[in-house]
């Protein structure tokens, strides 16, 4: 099993910025994917980021430019760095991974709890 905690959700103004963490711990053997997700109330879960174990990246179109995605594969610790955060930006943004929990052995998706961002105009 794998544990995600995440942190450096809040309240910012609209322009100001963010940095989201999340740690994984556990039985880990490798972490492929590491990424953010986000959901807006009324809405479904939507692809943020992404970052592979290689360090190849990808962006929803809305954040291209504004927000990065960095890894740190020592700590199993993924990072979303927002900036130019505007008010549609606000929602709960979820941490999720893909690891392998020995080698050889099935990969799974693991979801963190979840941490609130909001955006005031």
């Amino acid at each position: 099993q794998v544990q995600l905690v995440e942190s450096g959700g809040g309240l910012v103004q609209a322009g100001g910025s963010l940095r989201l963490s999340c740690a994984a711990s556990g039985r880990i053997f490798s972490i492929n994917d590491m990424g953010w997700y986000r959901q807006a109330p009324g809405k479904q879960r939507e692809l943020v980021a992404r970052i592979i174990s290689g360090g190849s990246t990808n962006y929803a179109d809305s954040v291209k430019g504004r927000f990065t995605i960095s890894r740190d594969n020592a700590n199993n610790t993924v990072y979303l760095q927002m900036n130019s955060l505007k008010p549609e930006d606000t929602a709960v943004y979820y941490c999720n991974v893909l690891s392998i929990s020995m080698a050889g052995g099935p990969q799974y998706s693991y979801w963190g709890q979840g941490t609130q961002v909001t955006v005031s105009s």
